[in-house]
């Protein structure tokens, strides 16, 4: 029997083969790794050691030993996958949409500011209940109250919330709108607005005639007027006219049953006299 020796392509341990075994898959006595055992020379008294040929690419380790475990493969997370596709979306929806988020040639509207304070409302006028004190014919215990005109007519509570000054007559009335259902009026012959700027008019009881001055009130469904030409005391102070209007004070105590009076300040409006009525063409009667 002829022998011949290769070494292990694992260890490098030299084996001893015999020539019938040539080809065949044997056993490394040191790794334990399968070999193929390589063909035999061609003569026994070859000098070079052959090597055998491994029998799979994976070596086999020696018992007890485990082999080495594959890092297992990352795949890309989809978690951030999707942070990033949402990422990309809206920076593209933020390009396309941004005209219409932000119109050109305009400004983003200013910042409302937090730390303003509201002005409050002013108070309401309350009509001043009126009082029987009050009513003094007498003008020298006369004091000009510096409420907006008030008082009382004909038993009913008044406030002055309109005045104007028209054709020579003072108007005092309540409400702004509409006819003068409730009110004053001071008639002074058609005195011009420059004419009373400035001056004061006292009116006595004892005066035989004065200017006329008329209370209107309202009576269930229609106006009720008194008219007073002399007897009442009055007095008014008118201060200087701008803008189309003239300030003024007025105290007025009427001889009445009802005690009425109106004390207090207004500024009246200075209007225009109304125009006359054209007078009718006269016709020649027939012979």
């Amino acid at each position: 029997m002829s022998e011949f020796k290769y070494a292990c392509p694992y260890c490098g341990q030299h084996i001893k083969c015999d020539f019938s075994q040539s080809g065949s898959v044997m056993e490394c006595p040191t790794c334990l790794q399968k070999i193929t055992a390589p063909q035999a020379p061609a003569s026994a008294d070859q000098k070079f050691i052959l090597t055998g040929k491994k029998l799979d690419d994976r070596p086999k380790l020696p018992p007890g030993l485990a082999p080495p475990m594959e890092a297992p493969r990352r795949g890309f997370p989809v978690a951030a996958l999707a942070l990033l596709m949402l990422l990309v979306f809206s920076s593209t929806a933020a390009i396309l949409f941004r005209d219409k988020l932000f119109k050109s040639g305009g400004a983003p509207p200013a910042p409302v500011p937090t730390n303003t304070v509201a002005k409050p409302a002013p108070p309401p006028v309350v009509i001043p209940h009126a009082s029987d004190t009050n009513w003094l014919l007498n003008l020298k215990a006369v004091d000009f109250p510096e409420t907006p005109a008030a008082g009382r007519i004909h038993g009913q509570d008044f406030l002055s919330q309109r005045a104007w000054l028209q054709g020579g007559a003072l108007t005092l009335r309540a409400g702004t709108k509409g006819a003068v259902d409730f009110g004053l009026i001071v008639n002074f012959s058609g005195a011009q607005p420059d004419a009373l700027a400035g001056q004061t008019i006292n009116v006595t009881t004892n005066a035989p005639l004065a200017a006329r001055v008329t209370l209107r009130w309202r009576e269930t469904d229609q106006v009720v007027k008194d008219n007073f030409d002399t007897g009442y005391a009055l007095r008014l102070e008118f201060g200087a006219l701008a803008n189309n209007h003239l300030p003024g004070k007025i105290y007025f105590c009427a001889p009445d049953d009802s005690e009425s009076y109106v004390a207090g300040a207004f500024v009246a409006e200075v209007r225009k006299p109304k125009p006359a009525k054209p007078k009718p063409a006269a016709t020649n009667a027939p012979p």
